[in-house]
């Protein structure tokens, strides 16, 4: 009987693993990624992007962040790249917290979910880059939640 159990038990968690992979899968090709580093590495620019990457001082750091130029990246924040720039090896791409598209290296991101800083592993429903299906109170929702000018290339 507890052999039984057993095998229940781990076939559920090898079907719910493959599951999860799965989605993990369908939402790297619609173009989500997982953040790897920590730093001011997404840039309203691809000038920012190199200027802080290349001369990364306290004092630079500063400077890009409070005069709104860069934001800070956190492992395991999730993103959606709307462009990717294979040249220069840099990402277009979208946060949940943020209005603008904002620059960072390829390298950065992860097409493999990375758990935050709590250990959860996020996805786009939780930061607000993709609405519910069910938006509360019966409100309306716009297909089109972006900044003003910005064009998306992603996959709905």
């Amino acid at each position: 009987m507890k052999g039984l159990i057993l095998f229940i038990i781990a076939t559920s968690l090898a079907l719910k693993g493959l599951a999860y992979a799965d989605e993990s899968g369908n939402l790297a090709a619609q173009g989500y990624r997982w953040v790897l580093v920590d730093g001011p590495y997404a840039c309203a620019t691809q000038e920012y992007l190199e200027q802080i990457t290349a001369r990364r001082t306290d004092a630079a750091e500063l400077r890009v962040i409070e005069d709104g130029r860069c934001y800070y990246l956190i492992p395991g924040t999730i993103v959606q790249v709307v462009r990717e720039d294979p040249r220069h090896h840099m990402s277009l791409m979208r946060m949940g917290s943020v209005t603008r598209s904002l620059w960072t290296y390829t390298r950065f991101l992860s097409k493999r979910p990375v758990q935050d800083t709590y250990g959860i592993i996020e996805t786009p429903e939780d930061v607000g880059l993709i609405w519910p299906a069910n938006p509360p109170n019966g409100q309306a929702i716009s297909a089109e939640r972006s900044a003003p000018g910005f064009q998306s290339n992603a996959n709905p």
